[in-house]
């Protein structure tokens, strides 16, 4: 990241930091954006519950990832295909499900967001990033 380089101009995903499913997400993601796109906070850290809390939404329970894209938040599938968008490789293909109605493609992100403990599990405490990624959270 440059020094130019503010919160403002990066889009900032604000992720369930205990759960194993959403912290493998922001590995994959930070692998696939090597300009370093995004940014990333816990929806639990200071941050995370300030932005939550500024929107209006639950800051307690957790059943959706939150990209903050300017003055624009987007939740749900549509923040995972918009996050999609911006990664290399095929993944920008993925947008093209934008085309299913968000009552479609929510109810499928639903259906894993409410198994997402049980089926990945989860942390006892939110993750603290390496030094060498330190730069990419908030």
């Amino acid at each position: 990241m440059g020094t130019t380089d503010t919160i403002a101009e990066k889009e900032v995903l604000l992720f369930d930091g205990v759960c194993n499913l959403c912290n493998s997400s922001v590995n994959f993601i930070i692998d696939h954006d090597p300009k370093g796109h995004f940014k990333f906070a816990a929806l639990q850290s200071e941050f995370g519950q300030e932005k939550l809390h500024e929107l209006g939404l639950n800051t307690e329970d957790f059943d959706s990832l939150v990209l903050l894209s300017g003055n624009k938040v987007y939740r749900k599938s549509s923040a995972a295909l918009r996050i999609a968008r911006r990664l290399n490789g095929l993944y920008p293909l993925l947008y093209a499900f934008m085309i299913i109605p968000p009552f479609i493609r929510h109810w499928g992100y639903d259906i894993i967001a409410k198994n997402r403990y049980k089926w990945w599990g989860k942390r006892d405490s939110c993750r603290m990033p390496t030094p060498e990624l330190q730069s990419r959270f908030v």
